[in-house]
């Protein structure tokens, strides 16, 4: 029977995937694959839509009860995290990080994006919180329907196209307080639908091979690039497939931990217990 996959369209998740996808990992099954921003595979996770879905690691809390976290495969790493941009003709005082009284677009309400933009912003949180589709947030910014928009992938190459600022970078301030890789997209496989050794190996088989051959991805990769140009196609795979992507590794999942910890500390997401959420062969 054919695995359900649900990956966004993005090109880190497409040249990853680019060998499963097309049947060229020996022994796993027939792939038939789903595209759909994260904000989307979070929801549908949660009905148990799929064998192998991408979703943030902020929803893990709500999915681990029906699914392994596997090892490899996600979107975590260094310098890549989440941007609050803002007009640069945005007026501001002394502090213009204080968005007291403002609307602020978001991706997603279960986004690593937005958990972390929380955390961040605790004890002095914008006036209004606003669901936006990825792609109108900087539109919507730059046009004043909203005071500042969060963003992620490859809005970091294209903000200032729109001419906006940014006001902060999520991943620095995270990186800065532990020390810590950004954990951004996790690969879960379905509790009694998938072994979760075999999908591992399956997916950690399709990132060698996109390595090993760059090329061969490259026009399934531009097909769902959603005209993004060449350079910031390239740029976007070198930042988020990494190391991580490989094996989350002991930073990886420490890194995991420490997100969900402080998040359920802060009443912002249920108690998960650590070997739930680190270990994938739960």
């Amino acid at each position: 029977m054919a695995l359900s996959l649900a990956i966004s369209p993005c090109p880190n998740d497409t040249f990853v995937f680019h060998a499963l996808v097309h049947g060229r990992v020996p022994g796993a099954p027939p792939v038939e694959v789903t595209y759909a921003d994260v904000d989307v595979t979070n929801t549908a996770a949660e009905r148990g839509a799929f064998d192998l879905v991408k979703v943030s690691f902020a929803a893990l809390p709500w999915l681990l009860d029906d699914y392994h976290l596997l090892p490899c495969g996600g979107a975590l790493g260094r310098g890549c995290g989440p941007l609050l941009l803002t007009r640069g003709d945005r007026a501001g005082g002394p502090d213009r990080t204080d968005l007291t009284g403002a609307t602020v677009a978001v991706p997603g309400d279960r986004t690593t994006a937005y958990l972390l933009f929380r955390l961040w912003s605790a004890g002095r949180p914008p006036a209004r919180i606003e669901v936006v589709p990825f792609h109108e947030i900087m539109p919507g910014v730059a046009a004043g329907r909203y005071d500042a928009g969060l963003v992620i992938h490859e809005a970091r190459f294209t903000y200032h196209r729109h001419g906006l600022t940014a006001l902060v970078d999520l991943g620095e301030w995270w990186e800065a307080d532990t020390g810590l890789p950004i954990p951004l997209g996790a690969i879960l496989a379905r509790r009694g639908a998938v072994d979760p050794e075999a999908a591992a190996g399956w997916v950690r088989e399709s990132v060698r091979q996109a390595w090993a051959d760059p090329a061969a991805s490259r026009e399934y990769v531009l097909a769902h690039a959603q005209e993004m140009e060449l350079d910031v196609v390239d740029r976007h795979i070198g930042l988020y497939v990494n190391e991580f992507t490989a094996d989350l590794g002991e930073a990886g999942f420490a890194a995991v931990a420490a997100l969900l910890d402080r998040a359920a500390d802060a009443g912002l997401v249920p108690q998960t217990s650590s070997s739930r959420a680190t270990a994938w062969t739960s």
